[in-house]
């Protein structure tokens, strides 16, 4: 399966503990299509419905017909085996906050 990097799919990922996001949801592929294609896991974000105004980790989005935030704060690996129906992908604009979302979390 060709798991392209910004598409955004349903995965279920309980059980889960504590302030986990949990239930089955859509979650952003942030993983490098590299990775996705040689490794058995993927790196995703979760989307959520509630929005979190002031978080600067939380970015508002759209695919298919699903409208959330993506929680950046939340970036796991996953097996590629709780990967369910593909949603959309991400807009060019979208892509591009999150690239800055993400470097200023984890390298500036």
């Amino acid at each position: 399966m060709l798991i392209d990097q910004y598409s955004v799919y349903w995965v279920d990922l309980n059980p889960t503990r504590s302030a986990e996001i949990n239930k089955t949801r859509p979650y952003v592929v942030i993983s490098p299509p590299e990775m996705n294609a040689h490794l058995k896991t993927i790196l995703v974000a979760p989307v959520t419905s509630r929005a979190r105004e002031g978080f600067p980790t939380r970015l508002p989005m759209t695919a298919g017909d699903v409208t959330g935030w993506i929680v950046l704060d939340q970036i796991r690996a996953i097996d590629k085996t709780r990967l369910h129906e593909k949603i959309g992908a991400l807009g060019a604009d979208e892509v591009s906050t999150l690239k800055s979302i993400i470097k200023e979390m984890l390298v500036d």
